[in-house]
């Protein structure tokens, strides 16, 4: 892609949210590891999965990831904090090349005193979809799906 067409299509980012940038050094074989330019610890990619999650995993964690957040943060706010949560996903994969993730279910695991099973839903279902920033990076036609399992 040359420079001139990445202007006409680059959107310019808000005020007071600077881009992020990471740097993904290559290990040896299928390994990979990224970090941010600022020096925060880095994450290990391996496409074999014999040292860490593949790139392919490594998004699907990422959106586990940006929706936990945002459902712990809610839930603390409605002052019933979360005392563990776990998030299970599949990302369903096209068969061809390349093998893109076409649909994604998350199952949320979540405990904690007095979390109501309206108020944990709601606060998923705001993560995925309005507050994600992963989520909203991937393609918006993409099927996102998931359950809660309160304990």
């Amino acid at each position: 892609m040359s420079t001139e067409s990445l202007k006409d299509t680059t959107v310019t980012p808000a005020p007071g949210r600077p881009p992020s940038k990471v740097t993904v050094t290559w290990a040896g074989d299928h390994r990979f590891d990224g970090a941010r330019q600022s020096g925060s610890p880095a994450i290990r990619m391996d496409a074999s999965g014999v040292t860490g999650p593949s790139p392919v995993d490594a998004l699907l964690c990422a959106l586990a990831g940006c929706t936990g957040v945002d459902v712990v943060d809610i839930l603390a706010k409605r002052r019933t904090p979360v005392e563990s949560l776990s998030v299970d996903v599949e990302g369903e994969r096209f068969s061809g090349v390349p093998g893109r993730v076409t649909k994604i279910h998350l199952v949320y695991h979540i405990t904690g005193a007095g979390i109501g099973k309206e108020h944990a839903e709601r606060a998923i279902e705001l993560a995925v979809t309005k507050y994600c920033s992963v989520r909203d990076s991937l393609d918006p036609n993409m099927p996102i799906s998931w359950e809660l399992q309160l304990g």
